[in-house]
């Protein structure tokens, strides 16, 4: 039976009646004497005791619920804060906001000002100055500029993670001031691993966008992940080493020169400074795939996009640490060509995504499950062959077929949809489909969330082979989606019945699922007091 409505911790509870009293008690003293007195830095009163984390709870409870006010963030701007989060909030968030965090909030080592555009690129720059301990920092959506990245560059040096995507001010000479500063002739942000900057793309010029992107890669030393579409040229610019068209910006040094200062800092290896630190690649056309792991061996996650083309260099890739890999197919290919894709990879894939492949062959489903056994997460959006003979509606006569050759121990998440599929898949294919679900959900112990979306046939019977006794099969199942999908209300109370965790239920547009069947779904919920939500519609 899914898991019962539990008895909320303390904790919850009295952030609860302090957010439920905030401007009545807390708040209206304030409000009346002190708002608008910007002299008035330091509060002493009831927050100052309360420990960091949980005013960064009471304000993400207060923010979400729309609750949060203007005086209300004053008295939660707290000395000892170490993280805060603004991004449930960005209305409220003004100049006058960045001073008092710059006055209070000197320990913080988070700062989340996503979407706050009401805060003028000079108050960001004062604000960025005045907090050196930052290791991660969210920009996104606001007014930052050249300015502003610079100042993150010369005085943020333990920043670990950056986001200024889809600021409207920022261009991609504003990331040759985040990693360089021209004064002091010396690179800046040395630990930064991740940095998000999307968005630049429609107003820029390409190649200013790959040369500065390349100028990124080549300053930070411990770059792991760089958000945006260019990337894929820059390492490719970088891997040719054609760098005699690259002007070099006035006061910063030229990509020639950061490649020769990356091969000084490595003399033990003659290419060394060809060898970045990236571990995560998105927006990779396949011929380019063997380019990028290349040049960053240590790449673990990459989406990739296929054509038409034959499956070409994935052999090379074999001693390669990809473990995490979704495929975008542009073409017209079956899922079987995946098969070529992941046969040296399987045994180390830890996560699949699928997009766009047909479901052509029927054993081509079961087959790529036995070659991923350690998978963790598996997500696969296919299409029906573009021609079958219709049937498929039946249950199968044979559950045993030995179709899973192994068990799947890490498996915790399975997604499987099937779009463009209003006729009945060919019966083959819906009897060695439903065979595999069954066989798989058994072999699952620890699958915490399953999605079956679009199934063009019925899904009774692979619940009831699933949870036949004594299965111990979906003990850890925490969320589950048949949206549109053929399943009975004898499954549903079936699930209810069954020893699980089941907290998320979607049913929407079951054909099968009536309203009464709703009903007395919501009446098994409160009999049982199961912490249980369920959409149907």
């Amino acid at each position: 039976m899914p898991k019962r409505k539990a008895v909320p911790l303390l904790k919850d509870l009295c952030l609860g009646n302090v957010a439920g009293h905030m401007q009545s008690v807390w708040v209206k003293d304030y409000s009346e004497n002190y708002l608008d007195d910007y002299q008035f830095r330091y509060i002493m009163g009831p927050f100052s005791e309360l420990a960091g984390f949980l005013v960064q709870e009471l304000l993400k409870l207060l923010g979400e619920s729309r609750r949060l006010t203007r005086a209300a963030l004053h008295l939660l701007l707290v000395p000892h804060l170490t993280e805060l989060s603004l991004r449930a909030c960005p209305g409220l968030v003004s100049n006058a906001i960045t001073q008092l965090i710059t006055v209070r909030c000197k320990n913080l080592s988070s700062l989340d000002l996503h979407g706050c555009s009401r805060v003028p690129s000079a108050a960001l720059v004062d604000l960025l100055e005045g907090l050196p301990r930052l290791t991660k920092l969210g920009l996104a959506e606001t007014q930052s500029n050249t300015q502003v990245l610079s100042a993150v560059g010369s005085c943020c040096r333990r920043l670990q993670e950056l986001d200024v995507s889809r600021c409207k001010k920022v261009s991609p000479s504003s990331l040759l001031h985040l990693t360089y500063d021209p004064t002091q002739n010396a690179l800046c942000c040395p630990v930064l691993r991740v940095l998000w900057a999307n968005g630049m793309e429609p107003k820029a010029q390409c190649q200013e966008l790959v040369m500065a992107l390349a100028f990124v890669l080549l300053a930070l030393p411990n770059l792991e992940f760089l958000a945006n579409s260019g990337v894929m040229e820059a390492v490719c610019l970088i891997h040719t080493q054609r760098f005699n068209g690259a002007k070099a910006a006035p006061g910063f040094p030229s990509l020639e020169e950061l490649a020769r200062r990356r091969a000084a800092a490595r003399p033990d290896s003659r290419d060394s400074w060809l060898r970045l630190p990236l571990k995560k690649v998105e927006e990779v056309d396949e011929p380019f795939l063997a380019t990028f792991c290349a040049v960053c061996p240590e790449v673990v996650e990459a989406a990739v996009s296929l054509g038409d083309g034959p499956c070409t260099g994935w052999g090379n890739l074999s001693c390669s640490r990809l473990s995490q890999l979704t495929l975008h197919c542009v073409g017209h290919r079956g899922l079987e060509d995946v098969l070529l894709v992941v046969e040296g990879l399987g045994g180390r894939l830890q996560s699949l995504s699928l997009d766009g492949f047909s479901y052509h062959d029927e054993f081509s489903f079961c087959t790529l499950l036995n070659c991923c056994p350690n998978l963790r997460t598996f997500s696969a959006h296919l299409a029906p062959p573009p021609e079958n003979g219709g049937g498929g509606g039946a249950e199968p006569s044979d559950w045993d077929l030995e179709l899973l050759t192994s068990s799947f121990p890490q498996l915790r998440h399975f997604s499987l949809v099937l779009s463009g599929s209003g006729s009945p898949l060919p019966s083959q294919h819906s009897t060695v489909l439903q065979v595999s679900l069954a066989s798989m959900l058994t072999r699952s112990p620890r699958l915490e969330t399953l999605h079956l979306l679009c199934l063009p046939f019925p899904l009774d019977a692979v619940f009831q082979r699933a949870l036949q006794p004594p299965s111990t099969a979906l003990r850890c199942l925490r969320e589950l989606s048949l949206a549109e999908s053929q399943v009975s209300s004898h499954t549903v109370h079936l699930l209810l019945a069954s020893d699980n965790r089941l907290g998320s239920l979607n049913l929407s547009r079951c054909r099968d699922v009536h309203r009464r069947d709703y009903d007395r779904f919501l009446r098994t919920v409160s009999k049982e007091q199961l912490e249980l939500d369920i959409i149907w519609q």
